[in-house]
């Protein structure tokens, strides 16, 4: 199963490029953040993605999220839902069959906290809570999205690094590690713990992302058991005009 992510920063800007991602991708799972329009304003090859059952949550402008899941691999239409806290269009989720066993995966945008961190604050106190009840219903559960927050050292080139940088606190880390600690396990650092060069958002300036001088804040989270069966990663750096990169899980 291959389950993809992007944060597009503006789908209308980019749909060209989401369509030709996705037919070169295939993914069984895509998960769409920043989208900045609602299903009225997407041309219809892209709001009903071909071989896909489409769910687009983009009612706010400066948010919005999508997620599809392939008809080949989910005959069925998933059930989409919304977490209580989603108040601005930042999370959809979809349960999906996997062997005869249900699997949740979520697209999340989460703030990104400069005009509000106490609500950054909250939105991922919230995230943890929900983590919480997945993993007391045992439940296995998939969090794919650009979550802002970098969250080791290493996940931020060395001369992007700034201790008192929104995105960067040590308070946001501590709180996406309580996260974690709800049974997710961060994929990308499961597969290539000492990679420093896994970015994923790089400043439009100064041919940053060309030199991947970036940060790495886009993130598939997998409960234990499936983040077992993960065999690949790959954040896709030169594809896409988003300042985000897609990125990319298998799993057996």
């Amino acid at each position: 199963m291959k389950i993809a992510t992007w944060n597009v920063n503006g789908i209308r800007a980019r749909a060209a490029q989401v369509q030709e991602w996705i037919a070169r991708e295939q993914p069984d799972v895509l998960c769409l953040q920043e989208i900045k329009a609602a299903p009225s304003q997407l041309a219809p090859e892209l709001c009903d993605l071909e071989g896909y059952w489409c769910y687009w949550h983009g009612e706010k402008g400066y948010s919005g999220v999508g997620l599809h899941a392939r008809k080949a691999t989910f005959p069925d239409r998933p059930e989409f839902s919304h977490p209580p806290f989603d108040l601005e269009n930042r999370v959809v989720m979809a349960q999906l069959p996997v062997s005869g066993a249900p699997l949740t995966v979520a697209s999340v945008y989460v703030p990104n906290g400069g005009k509000d961190f106490p609500g950054k604050m909250r939105f991922l106190e919230a995230m943890e809570g929900l983590a919480q009840s997945f993993r007391a219903a045992g439940t296995p559960l998939v969090v794919c999205g650009d979550l802002n927050v970098a969250r080791l050292e290493i996940d931020v080139h060395p001369k992007e690094r700034k201790p008192r940088a929104i995105g960067q606190l040590p308070e946001e880390r501590a709180l996406f590690e309580r996260i974690l600690s709800q049974g997710l396990i961060d994929v990308a650092r499961k597969l290539y713990p000492d990679n420093a060069e896994l970015f994923t958002w790089w400043a439009p300036w100064r041919n940053l992302r060309q030199r991947n001088i970036g940060w790495r804040i886009d993130y598939i989270l997998a409960s234990e058991a499936l983040a077992e069966r993960a065999r690949a990663f790959e954040s896709q750096r030169e594809f896409g005009t988003s300042d985000h990169a897609p990125i990319v899980t298998v799993f057996d």
